[in-house]
């Protein structure tokens, strides 16, 4: 399984990834994203799913990008054309992997800002070929393991959050994923793309540099449990009170 995710604020894009790598029962690490950094022209595609078939979509679009990158002038042409290239490898080796048992359910998230984008944009694109723009009302999506980061970015980031923030709670999601799931783990990538700069920063950070803040807040959450104002759950345990309501 994989963690990916994208953020979309009022001041630009956050990415991150896990890089853990699950075949049968061996495990190995493996770059999930690819960047692209050109003048007024960067983005980002960060995937989920089988790595055959991304390294091949990635090798074909990397191609299609020598030879035809001027002509993308807003970042949806370059996600149409990526999409593309998914839906070729589907053409060319789907029913060999159906065949095989193995799915074909490459998912892509794809950020950037070309030069007639007015501002940073965010998509998830699907298997198909298809796409969905992520905006205000939900400003983050996320591929592979969803489930157990969610709760800490809808309790806590919002759209006008800086991007320092928004970075954080990525990576509280990240971690709530990791210690809840065993196919998801250090190091981890990380994009960064400000609005109007068109340079995407891309960092990596093994799970040495991080453990601080995993205990900072592990400690913080038991503190707050301990602390929470929640008198009215001992009567949970209070036998007699029960007694006298039957």
């Amino acid at each position: 399984m994989t963690f990916c995710l994208g953020i979309k604020t009022k001041h630009g894009l956050v990415g991150l990834s896990d890089t853990r790598i699950t075949s049968g029962s061996d495990t190995t690490s493996s770059k999930k994203v690819f960047t692209v950094n050109r003048q007024k022209h960067s983005f980002f595609i960060m995937t989920s799913g089988l790595r055959s078939v991304r390294d091949k979509a990635i090798t074909y679009f990397s191609e299609v990008i020598e030879k035809q990158d001027e002509s993308f002038t807003k970042l949806y042409h370059a996600v149409n054309e990526f999409g593309n290239q998914v839906k070729l490898v589907a053409k060319e080796d789907k029913e060999f992997l159906e065949e095989a048992g193995l799915n074909f359910n490459l998912f892509s998230i794809i950020g950037g800002q070309l030069e007639d984008d007015s501002e940073p944009k965010l998509y998830l694109l699907y298997p198909q070929g298809n796409w969905i723009e992520i905006r205000k009302g939900t400003p983050y999506v996320i591929i592979g393991n969803s489930g157990f980061g969610i709760p800490v970015l809808k309790r806590a980031l919002h759209f006008e959050d800086p991007l320092e923030y928004a970075l954080r709670c990525a990576f509280l999601s990240f971690d709530a994923t990791r210690i809840s799931a065993n196919d998801v783990d250090f190091p981890i990538d990380t994009v960064v793309l400000k609005n109007d700069e068109y340079y995407t920063i891309e960092k990596r950070f093994e799970q040495k540099d991080m453990e601080h803040i995993s205990s900072f807040w592990n400690n913080r959450l038991k503190s707050a449990i301990a602390d929470l104002p929640a008198n009215i759950l001992d009567q949970a345990f209070d036998c007699q009170k029960d007694l006298a309501e039957e």
